[in-house]
């Protein structure tokens, strides 16, 4: 919801951008008219494909069906198409355009549209698709953009051999002796878990005459810390402030001032956040990062006072916003203030988002109070607004481990009363199988079954909830035979443990 959010306030920005854009007459041009009289509204081909954002959908039908009505298309219009729908990781869309734009020749593609789909190739089809689109290109397009985009497949992969080996080529043509690529072997280090290599890689970039950017001296704090080498880390750090080709941001300073907190430095943490506040200015992102922090040192009042600023200095809180004050608050244990940020929320104009609320169910659920959480979702019921089986399936479970059966099944009728199809139910069996066992012990014969016939809209009985049922069966004094016709009906047969719960019955008659 978050994301669809964004999307459609993107999409919408987008429309106002291109809603005024006018084409030459050539069907497939990269030149605007400059004929202002011929500016006027109408559909772009961005605000035709951009909505579809179903990964089952097709790209190229649209497109093929634009140009067969005689509509105008741009390179320039394509690669930002191409280049949004990479930003909101719809990487199969993003593919299909590329190819489309390749194979219909709307231009030659230069080496960066190459390393774009090369990339693109990568992240769909794998490394090995990405090697046979690499191999495939011309020597002239192998340049240090494609070079790059292969190995950023091969780090992305973990695949340590192919990416250092393929780095070991672009730095025998020159293709290496830039900090992207110096950075992608950071990365992959990184991601191997083999931190301790970081080091030598910016060692190797200053042999080569590589300067080091802000991304390369992170990761190298970044490594640092993860090893709690706090002495390491500082002479980076001192090292970048002193380099005059780096400008230092709120970024470094809070992996900076995590690595202190993991140390246990809390005074250093502070300084180091700080810092980083200082360098925030309009960065709804970076208050995001220095709320989050402060809340995991306890220290309310920077966290009110860094929301009041956000609120100051950025005119509009987005669901994310939202989302990391009420979690902060939550760690701190203030329901109230969470809550009364919640109403805040509610009359924001975001999108709805079940994410917001249910930081606050769990919240509850964790210092043991079940009734509020349960209030919560009640109330949301009341209003109209989504809620998940899942979170009525965690209240429930945790009503059980307290005895309150009656409490657990009215939140499972909840659960089961949504307006949910049953591929959209997301409940663990696990969970299903405990309330049939607590609900069936106590509750009436009566009540399991109008449960039951309810619950199995949505969940396929397996053999430990027809056991739970079964026993159910036997304290309300009601022949099982009715639940050994349906256990069959779904291809369980007996075992061991079902002879054993029939044994029972017989004890009882």
């Amino acid at each position: 919801m978050l994301a669809m959010a964004v999307r459609l306030r993107k999409l919408q920005s987008v429309r106002t951008l291109t809603g005024n854009r006018s084409y030459s007459t050539a069907t497939i041009t990269q030149s605007e008219s400059n004929d202002s009289s011929k500016k006027i509204k109408k559909a772009s081909l961005y605000s035709r494909i951009s909505p579809l954002g179903n990964p089952s959908l097709a790209m190229t039908p649209e497109l093929d069906d634009w140009i067969r009505k005689g509509k105008k298309v741009r390179h320039s219009e394509l690669k930002q198409i191409i280049h949004d729908l990479r930003k909101r990781r719809r990487f199969h869309h993003a593919l299909e355009v590329s190819e489309w734009m390749n194979k219909n020749g709307v231009c030659a593609f230069t080496p960066v549209d190459h390393a774009v789909q090369l990339d693109l190739i990568g992240k769909v089809h794998g490394f090995l698709e990405a090697e046979k689109y690499f191999n495939s290109l011309t020597e002239q397009d192998k340049t240090d953009k494609t070079y790059g985009a292969l190995l950023h497949c091969y780090v992305r992969q973990r695949e340590t051999e192919k990416s250092l080996s393929h780095f070991q080529k672009m730095k025998e043509k020159g293709f290496g002796l830039s900090p992207v690529a110096f950075n992608d072997i950071m990365c992959l280090h990184i991601r191997t878990n083999q931190t301790n290599k970081v080091h030598d890689v910016l060692d190797d970039m200053k042999k080569n005459g590589v300067s080091p950017d802000n991304l390369t001296y992170r990761m190298c704090i970044n490594s640092y810390g993860d090893n709690t080498d706090i002495e390491g880390m500082e002479k980076i750090l001192t090292e970048m402030e002193k380099d005059p080709n780096i400008t230092m941001d709120w970024n470094t300073y809070t992996a900076v001032a995590n690595s202190y907190i993991k140390g246990n430095l809390i005074d250093k943490a502070k300084n180091a956040l700080k810092k980083a506040e200082n360098r925030l200015e309009k960065d709804a992102l970076g208050y995001n990062h220095l709320i989050s922090i402060c809340a995991r040192l306890g220290n309310k009042d920077d966290v009110l006072r860094l929301w009041g600023r956000l609120k100051s200095t950025c005119k509009r809180q987005i669901n994310r916003e939202y989302i990391t004050m009420v979690t902060s608050l939550v760690r701190l244990g203030e329901f109230e203030e969470a809550e009364k940020l919640l109403l805040e929320w509610g009359s924001s104009g975001n999108v709805y988002d079940f994410r917001v609320p249910l930081i606050i169910v769990d919240g509850y659920l964790e210092n043991g109070s079940c009734d509020k959480a349960k209030d919560l979702l009640d109330n949301l019921l009341k209003e109209g607004k989504t809620t998940t089986a899942d979170s009525w399936g965690r209240v429930a479970i945790e009503f059980l481990k307290k005895g309150e059966i009656e409490k657990a099944r009215n939140c499972m009728e909840s659960a089961v009363s949504l307006p949910l199809e049953k591929k959209d139910w997301k409940m663990d069996s696990k969970v299903v199988e405990k309330l049939l066992d607590g609900i069936g012990e106590k509750e009436s014969v009566k009540k399991v079954e109008s449960f039951v016939l309810k619950l199995k809209k949505f969940v396929a009985f397996d053999r430990k909830m027809y056991h739970c049922l079964m026993k159910a069966y036997i304290n309300g004094g009601k022949e099982v035979s009715k639940v050994l016709d349906d256990m069959k009906a779904d291809g369980i047969e007996e075992d061991e443990e079902t002879k054993k719960i029939l044994g029972l019955q017989q004890k009882n008659v």
